[in-house]
Parts: structure tokens; C-alpha cells; sequence
């Protein structure tokens, strides 16, 4: 849980994750303004702090860090805002049990209409442009990008080097140009979002520089891609994967 002044929501969030499903939940607070922490302590949830705020990318990269020193083979990213639904985990990883994804995204756009779920007009605009732009160039049919929601395989986590991306909002899209580029398998399913005052919400100026920076996250992609231009963070992550596939035997995907 990638947390920031979710003191209101956090609890919410927590007892409406299906009991069993999980063996551990982490909770990274990126310096709350709030309680958040002092919540999570009453919950006997695993807790770290940031001593500064330092971004939702940094607090993302904590949260796998902790996540990949524990030996449970599926770490999930679930805001504790509570506007993804906790009682859908067990969907969520359900691919990845079963072998058939590495990568598993909460999709807010199939099933309901997310508009009529509340999202803002010029923000699911942004995100119908966003996503053909990122499935033409990473050669994919995902319905959506930009869920918060999502589940990794271990195998994929220690297959890329997610340190090295952005300590901001783009870290999202990074990680998926890093996975892509590494041949892992990403899969979807439906999970309806709530929208209220309590869940956090990008502005329109912060998701216009998002917008902006996955713009250069898919042209750093593409120019590596063709041979045109190297970039360490994709390079040095088909280096790791093909190490991987010799050592397992398998050329297609590290397992």
C-alpha cells in the first residue's frame, strides 16, 4: 500500500481485503500529513515511513523493495484511499496463479462505464488517447494503462530494475515499458473504481504533466526498440532477462 494522508480511508481499505488471501500487508507512508501511520500501527499492518515526501514512484519502489525481502511469490499494489475494491484481489491475482500473465492491471474501463462511476470527463478523454498511443507502440490491446490497481508476479519484480525509474507519477508507465521490453505476460480484469472526496485524485495541471511525461516514456521505448537510441533502464533489463531464460531454460519468459 503506497500511502499518503490516507489516515480516513486506510482502515476501510484494510478490513475489506478477503481474509486469507494475503499473507502480509505492507504499508509505505511517503510523509503523511495525517495519521495514516498511527492507523496502520492500530491495524498491525507492517509499516515504513518516508521521512520526507518524496513522491508516489519513490513510495512505490519502498513498497517492492519490502515486498521482494519477504519470500511470497505475488506482491499486489492496492491504494489504501479505498477507490479500488478490496474484495477483488483474489480476481486480481487469479492469472498470475494460474500461470497465465506475469502481470495482472485492475482495468476501470472494462465492465462499467467509468465516467458514470465518477471519473472526470476530460480525465477518461486523456485516458482513451493515452492508451492507443501506448498499445501502438508497445504492440499490445490493453483497454487501459493507468490503473492503480495491479498485481506482480516475484519473478517479474526481480526481472526488471524499477529503482532506476522516475520518483513521480510516471513510474507507472516506466515499469510497464520495462516489463514489455522483457517479454513478461500482462493480463487484465474488470474492477469497478469509486470516486469521492477522501480518494486521491490527480489535478488536471498534475495529469497533464503525466500525460506529457508518458509521451517521453513511449519515445525513449520506441527509439530503443529500432536501435536508435540505448536507454540503461530497458537495455540493462533484456541483459537481466535473457540471464534469467538461460538459466531456467526457457526463452520466452523467466520463470
Amino acid at each position: 500500500m503506497p500511502a499518503r494522508n490516507a489516515g480516513k480511508t486506510l482502515a476501510a481499505t484494510y478490513k475489506d481485503i478477503p481474509p486469507g488471501t494475503v499473507h502480509q500487508v505492507i504499508l509505505v507512508d511517503d510523509a503523511s500529513a495525517d495519521d495514516t501511520l498511527d492507523v496502520a500501527h492500530e491495524l498491525e499492518i507492517t509499516a515504513f515511513r518516508h521521512e520526507r515526501n518524496f513522491g508516489y514512484g519513490a513510495n512505490q519502489k519502498t513498497c517492492y523493495a519490502e515486498a521482494l525481502k519477504t519470500q511470497h511469490g505475488i506482491v499486489v499494489m492496492l491504494h489504501p484511499d479505498y477507490q479500488y475494491d478490496p474484495t477483488l484481489l483474489p480476481t486480481l491475482i487469479d492469472p498470475i496463479l494460474h500461470h497465465d500473465a506475469d502481470v495482472v492491471f485492475g482495468s476501470r474501463v472494462l465492465g462499467a462505464n467509468p465516467v458514470e462511476q465518477g471519473m472526470p470527463w476530460w480525465k477518461y478523454l486523456a485516458n482513451r488517447a493515452l492508451t492507443g498511443l501506448e498499445n501502438a507502440v508497445f504492440g499490445l490491446h490493453l483497454s487501459e494503462y493507468h490503473t492503480g490497481y495491479r498485481a506482480y508476479s516475484r519473478e517479474a519484480l526481480e526481472g526488471v530494475n524499477f529503482r532506476m525509474n522516475s520518483d513521480g507519477f510516471v513510474f507507472d508507465q516506466e515499469i510497464v515499458a520495462q516489463f514489455v521490453n522483457a517479454g513478461f505476460r500482462i493480463a487484465e480484469v474488470p474492477v469497478p473504481t469509486r470516486y469521492f472526496p477522501e480518494a486521491s485524485s490527480a489535478s488536471f495541471w498534475q495529469s497533464s504533466v503525466y500525460g506529457l511525461a508518458i509521451l517521453g516514456v513511449l519515445a525513449r521505448y520506441w527509439l530503443h526498440k529500432h536501435g536508435l537510441k540505448r536507454d540503461v533502464r530497458l537495455e540493462s533489463l533484456s541483459r537481466r532477462y535473457r540471464e534469467v531464460a538461460k538459466r531456467t531454460g526457457d526463452d520466452e519468459h523467466p520463470r
